[in-house]
Parts: structure tokens; sequence; C-alpha cells
């Protein structure tokens, strides 16, 4: 299990925050229409799901704070998909606006966590502050990538995850790994780790970032990745669905949905 202090989280999300306004400030009113790198979902799809998600997750943080809880979404999973249809199709200055409003309520919610307050339950996923927290991180850093504006080194593709992001992901998507199924994870330059404990072992190794991409059910972009069983090369494992205590208030983090 990787430890991540309360400020490490923090400042990674607000670096994720900067990131993710900054891939958006470089856009262009047609990407907003054209596909991302989710199925189904256009550039707006995606920009309407972080701005709902930023507001959520804000929202969590703001009841937390007085001893309350609420629903992630209102109106559950309906209330969520209706609002990002909705909002997909809106010019790219409104989506901007709303996007970068949502943050700023999210990122005032988190830099007024006191110490205390990281354990305050909250509705999300019956967890806690700083689960819903996590939950932000992943969001920015994965749906800025699934814009997919530009290359590899160009825009903020799996390539650019921090070596920090990725061995969470390892923690957290441990739950894809199939029961009948032990992954090695050996990241390039990084001690093995055992994901699973089935009796079926599988080596799968590359760069770090592909590795985690793979997990996260995206497109590695480097294409490093190799998996092996019995010293023979095999096809990368099936990997179960994204880990979900309550399906409706989790965003869309799949293989092949939005």
């Amino acid at each position: 299990m990787t430890q991540i202090t309360s400020e490490q989280l923090c400042a990674a999300v607000n670096e994720s925050a900067s990131a993710l306004r900054k891939t958006v400030a470089g856009m262009v009113e047609t990407d907003v229409a054209q596909p991302s790198q989710l199925p189904e979902w256009t550039r707006g799809h995606v920009l309407a799901h972080v701005c709902g998600v930023s507001a959520a997750v804000a929202r969590q943080l703001e009841f937390a704070a007085r001893g309350e809880l609420i629903d992630m979404y209102d109106g559950g999973q309906h209330g969520r998909d209706n609002a990002i249809n909705k909002a997909a199709s809106q010019s790219l200055e409104k989506l901007a606006k709303d996007l970068n409003s949502a943050l700023d309520q999210a990122l005032a919610a988190l830099n007024n966590v006191e110490e205390s307050g990281w354990d305050a339950p909250v509705k999300y996923r019956d967890s806690t502050v700083r689960e819903v927290v996590f939950a932000l991180w992943r969001e920015l850093v994965i749906h800025t990538s699934d814009l997919g504006l530009g290359g590899v080194g160009a825009g903020r593709g799996p390539e650019t995850w921090s070596k920090l992001f990725c061995e969470h992901l390892f923690d957290f998507l441990e739950a894809r790994v199939p029961a009948e199924q032990r992954f090695v994870i050996q990241a390039l330059g990084m001690p093995p780790r055992t994901l699973g404990n089935g009796p079926k072992s599988t080596v799968i190794s590359g760069m770090v970032t592909d590795l985690a991409a793979w997990l996260a059910g995206r497109t590695p972009s480097l294409g490093t990745l190799r998996a092996d069983a019995a010293a023979d090369g095999v096809d990368l494992p099936q990997l179960m669905p994204w880990p979900s205590g309550i399906p409706s208030q989790m965003p869309a983090v799949v293989t092949a949905q939005p």
C-alpha cells in the first residue's frame, strides 16, 4: 500500500487541476464536438463530467465539514447522466467557465479541510473525506488524458502520469484483478509488486505509466507492455469492472463505457 500524506494529496490535486486548466485553455471551439478517448463521448462530454464531479466533490467536503451527509449527485445516475448530456454541446467558453468555477469550488473546499477532518464521513462510497479527495485526483488526471489532445509528449496522456499517481492506481485498482488471477507488476526500475492472490500468475512488465494506464482501462501510450505466464508470452489478461461501491456515484473510468 502506497502511503500518501494529506499534504502530498492536496498538492497533487492542485497540480492536476492546473494541468487540466492549461489543457482546456489550449482548446479551440471545434475541439468540443470531437471524439474523446472514451467511446460515445465527445470532449464536451468529458469536460461536462469533470465539471459535475468537481462540484459534487466540493459538496461532499462542504457538508462533511458541517458533520452532514449528502448524495454525490442530485438524482443519482440518471441526474448525473442528464446533466452531462445537457452540458456537453455547450460552447467551449461556457464549458471552460463552468469547469473553472467548479474547480475553484472543489479546491477551496479541499484547502479548508482541517487535519482532523480527513477521516470525516461522506456519502460517497460511505467513505471519508480522504477517499473522495483521492477520487477527485483520479478524475482530474485520467479525464485530462481522455480529452486526447496532442500526441505523446504534446498533450496530457498517460505517459505524463506521475509515479505517485501510478502507485495509487495500483492500490485502488487491485479490485480489477479477477479472483483466479495474480498479477506480478514489474515496472521498469521499480521493485515488483503483486496484485491479487489467485492461483494463476501472470507477470506484466513495462513502463509504470503504461502499466497504470492498462489497469485503468486506458491505452498505454508508450507501447511497452508485455505479459508472461509460465515463462511464455501471453495476451494481457482481462480485467474486472472499475471498482464501485455505489455505481450511480462512479464516473466514467472504465474500459469501454463513458
